[in-house]
């Protein structure tokens, strides 16, 4: 799950700290070490700890807490090389959240539940296993929210900024299908149509056993539905008719299945069926089973007009961060950038340089 870990507890700051006036008295307030403002904006010595542990445990490393930053030697010396591009990635990504909000780019409650449902979705997370997730990653739904608003409205500023004016000719995606063939290569899958017989057990002992019988009785069952199938008759009526598998309600269909997903002893099975022919029983931990090949599809690269669109897309997203790059460059240069600290400037400019090389 794509969500940034919570590694220090965030520090209390008073509007009227950060404002530089004075606090109220009686009560504690902490005020945070500013490093850079874009725009009016803050970044702060926590934000750049926080993003550093982060970072480093990308790379499993051992972070326990911010203070291991300081007193592990090795873990020094990574950071002055992890931090410049920190910083970097901090101006640029506050600079294109500003826009989006500038163009009208809303991340509403929707769109905020939408995400959720992706998530749970894409990581088969019920509710409760979702709250387990986030937790684990030491984070609250409201930290979630706005690691998922910086995201969308970055996005935005991309698809109605940058992408909007880029355009790819026929003969563009054409010269990048012929020369990555390898991306547009389907593997080899087959489609497979089953019907299973069970084979009941009975528990004896605290193992699970079948008599011989039964047993004969299940392969019997299948060995006449082959028969039948031979014959001529329709495979799917025989399915609904004798099957006891899952699949008996989609007409026992199977797939399309990855060959190379399958086992070895299945592949030597299926191999060298033609489409129609119908395997010999199958004998299996639960019961017998028995296969008809639906179709068959070879390894092999796909027609480019089948995936144009996926060539353009590619073509789009390789440009999306050159055209990126540019794009924050305007908005540097309209940006007010106020750095609070002279070395972590210095960091910013050289990683500026190196990114243009």
């Amino acid at each position: 799950m794509n969500v940034r870990a919570l590694v220090l507890a965030w520090l209390a700051v008073s509007t009227a700290a950060l404002s530089g006036q004075a606090p109220t008295q009686g009560k504690s307030t902490v005020i945070q070490r500013i490093i850079v403002k874009v725009n009016g904006e803050i970044f702060t010595q926590t934000d750049l700890e926080a993003r550093q542990v982060d970072e480093l445990r990308d790379q499993n490393r051992q972070v326990r807490s911010p203070e291991d930053l300081q007193n592990d030697a090795v873990l020094s010396k990574l950071l002055a090389e992890i931090t410049p591009d920190i910083l970097l990635d901090v101006v640029d990504e506050l600079l294109l959240v500003q826009r989006g909000r500038e163009i009208g780019a809303s991340f509403t409650d929707a769109s905020f539940n939408q995400a959720i449902e992706n998530i749970k979705k894409i990581n088969n997370f019920t509710d409760e296993t979702f709250k387990t997730a986030l937790a684990a990653n030491g984070m609250t739904l409201n930290e979630l929210r706005q690691n998922l608003e910086r995201q969308y409205l970055i996005q935005s500023v991309q698809r109605n900024e940058i992408m909007r004016g880029m355009s790819v000719t026929d003969q563009e995606a054409r010269q990048y299908y012929k020369a990555n063939p390898d991306q547009f290569k389907k593997p080899a899958t087959i489609t497979l149509r089953e019907i299973f017989v069970e084979v009941p057990t009975t528990g004896q002992g605290g193992q699970a056993s079948f008599s011989a019988a039964a047993d004969d009785e299940a392969r019997a069952r299948v060995e006449a539905a082959r028969a039948r199938a031979l014959k001529g008759e329709d495979f799917a009526k025989l399915v609904a008719e004798v099957s006891e598998a899952g699949s008996k309600a989609n007409g026992g269909l199977v797939g399309p299945v990855l060959i190379s997903d399958m086992a070895e002893g299945l592949v030597r099975v299926l191999g060298p069926l033609k489409v129609g022919d119908v395997t010999e029983p199958i004998r299996t931990a639960r019961g017998y089973t028995l296969f008809k090949l639906e179709s068959r599809i070879e390894e092999g690269v796909q027609p480019f007009e089948r995936v144009k669109d996926e060539v353009t897309q590619r073509i789009l997203e390789g440009r999306l961060d050159e055209e990126t790059t540019k794009h924050l460059e305007k908005l540097r240069a309209q940006a007010l950038i106020e750095w609070k600290d002279e070395g972590y400037r210095l960091m910013y400019e050289k990683a500026q340089k190196n990114r243009i090389k």
